[in-house]
Parts: C-alpha cells; structure tokens; sequence
C-alpha cells in the first residue's frame, strides 16, 4: 500500500481507529497464577513477555491462557521441568514491553518468549521502530535477566480480525504484514533470537474472544504449540542443560 493511499484514507483511519477502541468491550486479564512450574527433567526457566495478548485477555484463566498452554507444552516438547513466569500487561506497545520488564525486573531465565506488535501497529509505529525496540528487548534480556535465546511471536492476521471495520482493517492488516517482514529480516542477523511461523493461522469469530479482536481459547492453543514446537526443536537444543542451577 502507498503512502498515498494511506494519507487520503488518515482522516477515516483515525476516526474508525477512536471509535473501535471506544466500542470493543475492555476484556480483563485473565486470573490466575502469573509464575509456576510445570514438568519433570532438566530445568528450562521461561519468560513470557508482552502484551494483552501475552497477559492472556480473552479467556477467564491463566490455564486456558498462552503463559499457561505454552508452559505445558514444553514441559511435554523439551522432556524438561519448566519454571514459567509472565511479565505483561495489556496495551503495551514493544517499546512499552521494555519499560515494563526493565520496571519488574524478573529472576534470571533461560530463554524467553515475547509477544507484542498489533499495538505497534495500532500506534503507528514504523517497522524500524519496533525492530529497533525488540532489539533491545533482546538486549536487555541477554544483559538484565542471562537470557540465551529470545523467541518473538508474529502479528497475527489483523486483516482477518471482524472486530475492526474497514478499511482499517485492510490497512492495518498490511502494515502487520509489513512489521513481520522487517522482524524475519533481522533476526536472521542474530543467532540468539528468532521468530515463530505462523502463516497459516486463521482467524474468525470462532475462535476469537467475544469482542472480535482479542484471542479465544483455540488461538492461544494454537500459538502455544506452535511457539512450543519451535522451541523444543530449534532453541532448547542449544541451550546447555547444565547452565541452570
């Protein structure tokens, strides 16, 4: 898409982006346990990052969550005793993500699993911002928390999401797409991060939450497998099982 295009479409984009937010009903953050351990065999410490999306809004339980499926599924996946914690909040932006782990402050991990991006989007954030703000993520988690290995999920097909009209929709579904192209670009520059495939993910109301914009149950499922399986089979083998105490 243009630049052309987007600015003659701003003064609708704006309008349709304010009353969206206004209109979708404001979905809690699951409760639940935010830190747990799962599994029997070698320890794998994992930090899951990010926003309303990481948090789990969308569903009632952390369990039915993407903190609690994921750590599961490795526990299964990587024959390993998963010591889990969640860090996130909803709203935050990548950069926001940052500030928050940076505030927290979490116990060392192994490796850690960040899920941020549709507020970038939302936000307008240009992609070399928001790779620029994952890359210090990446940084920070390295230097901050011992952090191996960091795994950062896509943006998921915003241009699928009933909850948000168009042409908004269609725009920001190019703009996700154009922020997962500049992630896939730069973490093939680095070997201590990398990134999830999950192009055949679909999305519609049947698996999303009530509002049409959020996760449901089936679509924190499917990330959770997805991340889980990338990381049992090109990240936890890498890792030295004797690095955690």
């Amino acid at each position: 898409m243009s630049l052309t295009v987007k600015f003659v479409l701003l003064p609708v984009l704006v309008g349709q982006a304010m009353l969206t937010r206004k209109r979708l009903p404001r979905l809690p953050e699951p409760q639940g346990e935010r830190h747990g351990v799962t599994g029997k065999g070698p320890l794998l410490r994992v930090l899951i990052a990010g926003d309303s999306s990481a948090a789990g809004v969308g569903v009632v339980s952390q369990r039915e969550a993407l903190a609690g499926q994921l750590s599961e599924r490795l526990a299964e996946g990587c024959a390993a005793r998963v010591d889990w914690r969640l860090v996130a909040r909803s709203g935050l932006n990548t950069a926001q993500t940052l500030e928050l782990l940076r505030r927290e402050n979490p116990p060392s991990a192994d490796l850690a699993v960040v899920v941020t991006g549709v507020n970038d989007v939302i936000d307008q954030v240009p992609s070399h911002r928001a790779v620029s703000a994952r890359e210090a993520i990446a940084n920070h988690l390295r230097n901050a928390q011992g952090v191996r290995h960091v795994v950062f999920a896509p943006l998921p097909p915003i241009h699928h999401l009933p909850g948000v009209p168009q042409p908004l929709r269609w725009v920001a579904g190019t703009d996700a797409r154009r922020h997962n192209a500049a992630l896939k670009r730069w973490v093939a520059t680095r070997d201590d991060v990398s990134s999830v495939d999950m192009e055949d993910l679909t999305l519609n109301r049947g698996v999303l939450a009530v509002d049409g914009f959020h996760p449901g149950e089936p679509v924190y499922r499917y990330c959770a497998s997805a991340i889980a399986q990338h990381i049992a089979t090109a990240v936890w083998p890498h890792i030295p099982k004797d690095a955690s105490p």
